[in-house]
């Protein structure tokens, strides 16, 4: 899995906040959207891309305060906001129809733009990014309103006083990323570290997501507007699920039979990035589905 030097940085405007893409070339094959996901950035998808840009025009977003993009200055990082982000790109690419691969977050994003618009997705894998399992919202929504609001006043107001954490170098920074995924490759580690992490004014290096990313919004859609967002999809769709994920397979909730067009595969001996855990048989379901 060498990666090869190939994307180009790009910018495009959403809520008057720029956020980067990095774009493989081939603008005259048919769009694939690569969609990052929480904490992460889009040159993790480097070796995804490497495999898929000779067939597919290959864009890779960051996410709002993530990656390369820039953060919100209020620190808004709501669903409804990220969605946004994302029909905004597809709107500035200008396409009559996208296909997508998104992880985790982004696969949450992506799922609900695929909902609000079906007719815009020619197909859609979706890695481990559904969201909570219903249970888990639905017990969240029971919560009282103020109580709620209560709580997230708080965790913003300790988010505003965080420390942003610092490496002496990349080394550290490496052996942190080492220590969150041991599926990992060294290969994988340091690449993921070069584009993950950037130098701040004292010569130390911290990882470029914004901190309030850790405070979810307080509000979002009810669970069943959301389920209701699955079930508009028409869209041919592959679900991915790693077996030692702390995330929950959707053939053991509720989940999968509100996705009627949806396939899933589970993968052993792979966690929650199991693209970067199983890449060699990803990169294979992959091409077969979108094929």
């Amino acid at each position: 899995m060498q990666i090869q030097p190939g994307p180009t940085s790009n910018r495009f405007i959403s809520q008057r906040l720029r956020l980067n893409y990095a774009d493989w070339g081939n603008p005259d094959a048919p769009l694939l959207i690569l969609q990052h996901g929480g904490r992460d950035h889009c040159r993790s998808w480097d070796w995804v891309a490497q495999e898929l840009r000779h067939d597919w025009h290959v864009v890779c977003p960051d996410l709002r305060g993530h990656g390369d993009s820039e953060w919100s200055p209020e620190g808004h990082y709501g669903m409804d906001a990220f969605v946004y982000d994302f029909a905004q790109l597809v709107h500035t690419l200008g396409r009559e129809k996208v296909t997508i691969i998104a992880h985790s977050l982004g696969g949450n994003i992506a799922t609900r733009f695929t909902g609000l618009y079906p007719d815009r997705v020619a197909k859609f894998v979706n890695i481990e990014g559904l969201g909570p399992a219903p249970a888990m919202r639905r017990a969240q929504e029971t919560r009282d309103a103020g109580e709620r609001l209560r709580q997230w006043i708080e965790d913003k107001r300790q988010a505003s006083g965080r420390t942003v954490r610092k490496y002496a170098n990349l080394r550290d920074a490496y052996q942190r990323m080492k220590r969150e995924n041991a599926f990992l490759t060294d290969e994988q580690a340091r690449h993921l570290t070069v584009h993950g992490a950037s130098r701040n004014e004292d010569g130390t290096w911290s990882w470029k997501f914004d901190n309030y990313l850790n405070v979810w919004s307080a509000s979002d859609l009810p669970t069943d507007q959301v389920v209701a967002l699955w079930e508009a999809i028409t869209c041919p769709m592959l679900l991915l699920w790693g077996t030692n994920s702390f995330a929950s397979s959707p053939a053991s909730d509720e989940r999968l039979k509100h996705l009627p067009t949806a396939q899933l595969i589970e993968y052993e001996n792979a966690g929650h990035w199991l693209h970067h855990d199983q890449f060699d048989r990803f990169v294979a379901d992959v091409k077969s589905f979108l094929s």
